[in-house]
């Protein structure tokens, strides 16, 4: 299965390095909407991104990063108010990719018109702004599967979907291999704050 992450300026790194370690059985790459030699994450990380988005890749993961702090130059925020990512989840999300998204990455889904009606779950500081996009609010949960279109709460719950995506594409005992490797602990729930 053709797996990519798609990272821009300003993406919190741990929501794409977290998911790409675990996705390693899917061979995932690192891509960016257009070409770029180079691209900073949210906390100075600069990162030489793969390629560039396929036209319908099999999965593909969207991180996110700094929406709170409302940056119109970089980060979720800026993509946002940009669309051309929202615009092109929602195509390769028409073409039957499976998009997955970490943090704040479900507001570029959200805008992207694809969870609208569903349940899903982003970051509890941008629960508000998600649910001002008509979709299903769960903030309970640490990650949700609604088929074709998988969030993640905050930062870390991407380590846990991305386990349970290995899981779905691969099987229990691939997904169990790698929590053990990363001697992490699966969580299906979000803690309470």
């Amino acid at each position: 299965m053709q797996t990519e992450i798609l990272i821009y300026d300003g993406f919190d790194e741990l929501d794409a390095i977290g998911p790409f370690e675990v996705l390693s059985p899917l061979a995932p790459r690192l891509v960016t909407l257009e070409p770029a030699a180079t691209v900073t994450a949210s906390h100075g990380l600069e990162v030489t991104p793969h390629g560039t988005l396929s036209e319908a890749p099999g999965l593909l993961v969207v991180p996110g990063g700094g929406w709170v702090a409302r940056n119109e130059q970089a980060g979720t925020y800026a993509e946002y108010l940009r669309g051309a990512i929202p615009a092109a989840i929602a195509d390769r999300h028409g073409r039957g990719t499976v998009v997955a998204s970490v943090c704040t990455g479900a507001l570029l889904l959200a805008r992207a018109g694809i969870l609208e009606g569903r349940p899903a779950v982003t970051h509890h500081a941008a629960l508000d702004d998600l649910r001002d996009h008509g979709v299903d609010i769960r903030p309970g949960e640490r990650w949700i599967d609604a088929g074709d279109v998988l969030t993640a709460g905050g930062v870390t719950s991407g380590l846990d979907l991305a386990l349970h995506l290995l899981e779905r594409f691969r099987d229990a005992e691939v997904a169990g291999a790698a929590a053990r490797l990363l001697e992490h602990q699966r969580i299906d729930r979000a803690p309470v704050w």
